[in-house]
């Protein structure tokens, strides 16, 4: 385990049985709280967003946006949130995707992203991958070109890299942490 692997993982918390009985989840915010953290978590992603050669970084719904925009301004990128159907202003693109029960939406400014465009999708957590499969679809959709997936943590048991290999179509993805 490297230094900044030990850094982060001693800072995320685990809830147990929340939001439900049997579910363990995995708490960022005394990670975003402790500044030396925060820094070296912003630091990585934007390595790894600046060695992929994006020119843009897709911060998603919620903690996306927590995430990639400093990631963005530490790269010297530009910043596209991903949002919630219904909470972007103005002409939007949106892109459905299923849910275990149900399914949900979400949008971009389409012109916001063009065919020059490299776009780092960044992210706290992959679990199944439905959200992030959905924002490929939707920057390819937009004209833009995927440069890859960048997250803190990729929760292995949930199959979520299996799910999104095909809609990264050889573009990377890269998780700080396995869990």
């Amino acid at each position: 385990m490297t230094g900044i692997e030990e850094l982060l993982l001693s800072r995320i918390r685990d809830v147990a049985d929340y939001p439900e009985p049997g579910v363990m989840f995995k708490d960022i915010t005394p990670l975003l709280a402790d500044p030396a953290a925060f820094t070296a978590l912003t630091d990585a992603l934007a390595e790894i967003s600046v060695r992929s050669g994006a020119t843009k970084i897709v911060g998603l719904e919620a903690r996306g946006f927590i995430l990639g925009a400093p990631v963005a301004v530490r790269a010297g990128l530009g910043f596209i949130p991903v949002r919630k159907a219904g909470k972007l202003p103005g002409a939007t693109l949106g892109q459905t995707y299923d849910l275990e029960y149900g399914s949900a939406e979400i949008e971009v400014h389409a012109e916001d992203l063009s065919a020059e465009d490299r776009v780092m999708v960044v992210d706290d957590v992959l679990a199944t991958g439905g959200t992030a499969e959905a924002s490929l679809r939707l920057i390819r959709r937009a004209g833009a070109r995927v440069a890859g997936v960048a997250v803190l943590m990729e929760l292995g048991f949930l199959g979520g890299r299996a799910r999104l290999e095909p809609a990264l179509d050889g573009a990377p993805l890269e998780a700080l942490l396995k869990v």
